[in-house]
Parts: C-alpha cells; structure tokens; sequence
C-alpha cells in the first residue's frame, strides 16, 4: 500500500517504498489509469515509485480521495498497462559517445562489450522527467552500472545517449548534465510542434540499436 502525503490543497502524493521495481512502476501507471476516471481528479503526474493526483477540491476533498487509492490498490495488476516497442538506433563511442571509454575502464569491459550489453538489454520507460521527454528507464545491465561524473558538463549534446548510475537515459535537448555518454541518437526524443510531442512514453518497451561503434 502506498504511503499517501498532501501536497497542498489540491494535490495528494502516492508514494512507495524503495527499491523501485517494474511491477511496482506497472502499479503506479494502473493506479494512473483509474484515477483519471474518478470525478475530480484533473491531472496526473508519474515519478519513480511514485504519483501525484492532482484534484478539485471543490468536487471531492482529499479525505475521500485517499480512500478512493486504497480501496483501488489491492486491485490493481501489474502489467495492467502495456508500451509500444520502441527501437532507438546509436552511434556509439568517439565524438557521440565522448565517455565509452570511461565506462568500460569502469566496468572492466572493452568498449565494443559495453556496446554490445547496452544494445542486447532490453529497457522500460519508466518515467519522464528533468526535461521534456527526458526517460528514465529501468533494464540497465548491472554490470554496466557507472557513477555519473564528478564535474558535470555544462551543456550536454542533444540526443545523447548516457548512464548514470544504475540507469540509461537519452538527453532530448542541450542541457547540463553528469551522466556518462556512450553515443547518440538521430532520433528526435522531443518536438513541441507534433501531436505526441514525446517519442517515448511511461510504459514503453526500448532497445538500443548499434548503428556504428567508433571505440
């Protein structure tokens, strides 16, 4: 059951314990899905673990709503809501990939192993966050695991694609960042102009393809 916390007024907080896993992820989105169909719940927003509702207080109090969730919660299934798959082509390493040869130094690996795991593994969106359309995805190879940079860059490459941690993500724009980059997309990860203005979203099903390694 997730511990419940009031943000505000009009805001109630789901949150559960770590560590984050897939079928807990998958229950949060389930819980997402029903929530949007209870009078006065206006908005959602996804995190790692957990989901804020954002409600009209004028048309159900947080009393109520708390309720709602954990009547809700015991019913809920995992795998209750299912991705698209998504391929992500990379070229990895040299100028795209300015850090392939930290992580395999780091991980005891050649660069064209650090690719090869990186690219068999299959990921799952998460969440986004930090910037639009950024993905946070679970599936990274534990062996692939790499701390971020002591001294973030100040302006990371769009497209890029990186770990940092326990985790792989792709920068959709130029931003700071202390991930480590391994490579870098073609893709567009973010346009405000089309109608889905992300390519990925929270339940979605990645593999990374190699279209060239420069290591």
């Amino acid at each position: 059951m997730p511990r419940l916390h009031p943000l505000g007024d009009a805001a109630l907080l789901c949150e559960l314990p770590a560590p984050a896993t897939l079928e807990a992820q998958q229950r949060i989105w389930a819980l997402g899905e029903q929530a949007l169909q209870w009078p006065g719940v206006l908005e959602l927003l996804p995190g790692m673990n957990n989901l804020t509702l954002s409600f009209d207080p004028a048309q159900i109090d947080r009393s109520a709503l708390e309720e709602k969730v954990r009547k809700a919660w015991p019913g809920l299934a995992a795998g209750a809501v299912s991705g698209r798959e998504i391929e992500i082509p990379v070229a990895y390493g040299g100028d795209d990939g300015p850090d392939l040869e930290d992580v395999a130094r780091h991980t005891g690996l050649t660069p064209h192993e650090v690719v090869r795991r990186h690219s068999q593994a299959q990921y799952v969106v998460y969440f986004l966050g930090f910037l639009p359309g950024f993905a946070f995805m679970g599936g990274l190879p534990p062996e692939l695991a790499t701390p971020r940079r002591p001294e973030p860059r100040v302006a990371v490459p769009a497209r890029s694609v990186g770990i940092g941690g326990a985790q792989t993500g792709i920068y959709p724009l130029v931003s700071p960042g202390g991930w480590q980059l391994i490579g870098r997309t073609p893709l567009e990860l973010f346009d405000p102009t089309a109608e889905s203005p992300t390519l990925l979203r929270p339940g979605d099903r990645v593999r990374f393809v190699a279209a060239s390694v420069a290591a």
